[in-house]
């Protein structure tokens, strides 16, 4: 009984209880058509939101007012340099992930200067630096969508049993972000910094090496995603990323992370995740407009988020 309670506090468990409920509610209106399908396609979707979510969660866990409104535009930007030097060609894919992290990086190095340096509040600063770096993107570009390379294309979309191959590499990430979360140092001077940042400073902690690895580690994160997403969808596009700017801090707090820092929790990433884009499909497959489908998916969003927020957090 004691474990049951245990894992009945755990606060990603609403994250996964609210997406089996709308995949449930998904195939009894279509009588059981299509219920792997959906699953198959939700994981996939899922990943992509769930590995911008990592980065952003752990910049949320610094402390109230630290957010990455930058990862939209970091998504674009890698995912266009990465798919122009690779130019289609299968030999250049590593070379490609590498430009992508390196965009991430410099986009991270370039907002926390402008945090740290020119003590601009974090929302405003990755906020600003948006607009820099998808006016980049747009320029280097010039709007041509180049294809990705055969390889990375088939990687991002197979599918092994039902199950994508890249949602079982997504989930190894988020065990080893968890580890390095709660097993080392980097990780757990995170969580202090959030807690309070005065003692974390006192106690002799590195407060402001810690703070600039986590917001280059998010702009890293971001551009993976982009690299990712490019080879998923047939190429970078300019608004690929626009769509994560919001389920990221959302999929971050449904998945039961305090919005006021110091605690933060991987497990429930993937649950946020796949209840956001179950919830899409749900609403489509019932037929909603457009405009009731987002007026829908924001009032749920908020409740569950309210809900969330409101919750004491557990181990």
């Amino acid at each position: 009984m004691t474990a049951l309670r245990a894992i009945l506090r755990k606060p990603w468990l609403g994250a996964y209880a609210g997406a089996l409920a709308i995949w449930l509610a998904t195939i009894a209106f279509t009588e059981g058509l299509g219920g792997g399908g959906v699953l198959t396609a939700a994981l996939s979707f899922a990943t992509f939101s769930v590995l911008v979510a990592i980065g952003q969660m752990y910049v949320i866990t610094l402390g109230p007012g630290n957010v990455d409104l930058s990862i939209p535009a970091t998504m674009t930007l890698a995912g266009a340099v990465s798919m122009k030097i690779m130019d289609g060609s299968d030999a250049m894919i590593v070379p490609g992930l590498a430009i992508a992290l390196g965009c991430g990086a410099g986009v991270g190095v370039f907002n926390y200067g402008l945090i740290r340096l020119l003590r601009i509040p974090p929302i405003i600063a990755t906020l600003s630096s948006s607009f820099l770096f998808l006016s980049a993107a747009i320029s280097y570009s010039r709007g041509i969508r180049i294809k990705p390379p055969p390889l990375l294309a088939d990687f991002t979309t197979w599918i092994l049993w039902g199950i994508p191959v890249l949602a079982v590499a997504g989930m190894a990430i988020t065990f080893a972000m968890s580890v390095i979360l709660h097993r080392t140092l980097f990780g757990r001077t995170v969580t202090a910094i959030g807690q309070n940042a005065r003692a974390a400073r006192l106690a002799g902690l590195p407060v402001d090496r810690v703070r600039f690895a986590t917001y280059v580690m998010c702009g890293m994160f971001a551009g993976l995603t982009g690299y990712l997403v490019s080879g998923f969808s047939g190429g970078a596009a300019l608004n690929m990323g626009a769509e994560y700017l919001l389920a990221s801090i959302a999929v971050v707090v449904i998945g039961g992370t305090s919005v006021a820092g110091g605690f933060a929790n991987l497990p429930g990433l993937w649950g946020a995740a796949m209840l956001l884009f179950l919830l899409v499909t749900m609403l489509n497959t019932y037929g909603f407009g457009a405009g009731i489908r987002m007026v829908l998916t924001g009032v749920i969003i908020i409740a569950v988020i309210t809900i969330a927020s409101g919750r004491k957090p557990a181990g």
